[in-house]
């Protein structure tokens, strides 16, 4: 595979497949990416090393390696969780594809750093839209206002 399932304009090998490979990610969007990478291969190892184990319950790497789900895209919405933060979120979209039909998967995903690396907790399925004031930090993540980056 040359181009990253991430959507990416990246290899996999630059982008989602070095995580996979063991770099921690930086950001939570990269892990966010990653994770949506790992879910299209079917690398349940790196999804559940990526999991926070408090949040995992019964999920096997072997159950997380199926991949009867055709993944057919992702975009991410905002994401908020830098090198220096110990929580975040990514709010994106997931398409895929059961039978004829295409569908979307819309989450906030909550994730926090677990022994000096970012990890998945849990998440919000089709949340309500986020509420930012001009003044407040901007979920995209930027460390600037909303009004002065994407507002």
């Amino acid at each position: 595979m040359s181009q990253c399932p991430c959507g990416s304009s990246l290899s996999l090998a630059q982008c989602c497949g070095a995580l996979h490979a063991g770099q921690a990610a930086t950001t939570t969007e990269q892990l966010m990416r990653s994770r949506y990478s790992a879910f299209v291969l079917g690398l349940g190892e790196y999804l559940v090393h990526s999991w926070h184990p408090d949040y995992l319950g019964p999920l096997t790497a072997e159950a997380l390696s199926q991949t009867d789900t055709n993944w057919d895209g992702l975009e991410i919405i905002a994401a908020q969780g830098g090198p220096t933060d110990e929580a975040g979120m990514v709010e994106f979209k997931a398409w895929f594809v059961e039978g004829d039909e295409r569908h979307c998967l819309h989450e906030r995903s909550r994730f926090v750093r677990h022994q000096g690396r970012w990890v998945y907790t849990d998440g919000e399925q089709d949340p309500a839209p986020l509420r930012v004031g001009r003044n407040d930090p901007c979920p995209c993540g930027s460390g600037k206002k909303f009004k002065k980056c994407c507002g």
